[in-house]
């Protein structure tokens, strides 16, 4: 890519490092940036040194941010008595989509993964454990995937505080609506018949 001059470059080199953007669409954004009108240029940067500056972890739930609490917390329609631990705060926007949620909620930052050496105290579990006060909280919905880890930290934190007098429920998971069975995995099948329900 010589043929473009240096700060080009450097802008696709620096795009190219964003997760999903290869070269060629980091070279196409590069371009699209240096062709648009300065202002949009301006505004494009300046939105990202104000990502970085102001947004941090809500100091309650450890989702992100631009104030002390996030909006979720500061909410005073939400239930406070009910907590739904998610692994990041791209699994709390999508249960937030659903509609379906209107308590609060616990951002771990991550799962237990013995073989990559995260373990409790590498992910906000004590900080959670902190939250289950049974005089405050009436149920914690664990929320995590349902991969190995995912499940992993979903019996952790179940084994941790069971003998609380806090209900603990795991979120349902099995054939997806409209699915086929016969494209249905093993695994997502064993859940969906250990998780079936009567009419």
């Amino acid at each position: 890519m010589n043929y473009y001059p240096e700060p080009i470059l450097k802008l696709i080199s620096s795009l190219s490092t964003l997760p999903g953007i290869g070269q060629k669409t980091a070279e196409r954004l590069a371009l699209h940036i240096l062709h648009a009108p300065n202002h949009e240029a301006a505004t494009l940067a300046a939105d990202i040194i104000e990502l970085k500056t102001s947004v941090r972890l809500c100091s309650i739930c450890f989702s992100l941010s631009d104030k002390d609490n996030c909006r979720i917390c500061a909410d005073p329609l939400r239930d406070k008595t009910l907590i739904c631990v998610v692994e990041n705060p791209t699994d709390m926007a999508a249960i937030e989509k659903s509609n379906a949620f209107f308590g609060v909620y616990h951002i771990l930052g991550g799962a237990l993964s013995p073989m990559d050496g995260i373990g409790p105290d590498d992910i906000r579990i004590k900080e959670l454990f902190q939250r289950a006060d049974p005089q405050k909280i009436k149920e914690i919905i664990l929320a995590t995937k349902t991969d190995v880890e995912g499940e992993a930290t979903a019996s952790y934190i179940f084994e941790k505080l069971k003998r609380t007098k806090i209900k603990i429920t795991r979120i349902a998971s099995g054939i997806p609506m409209g699915g086929d069975l016969q494209y249905i995995d093993q695994l997502t099948m064993q859940k969906a018949m250990e998780k079936r329900y009567g009419f």
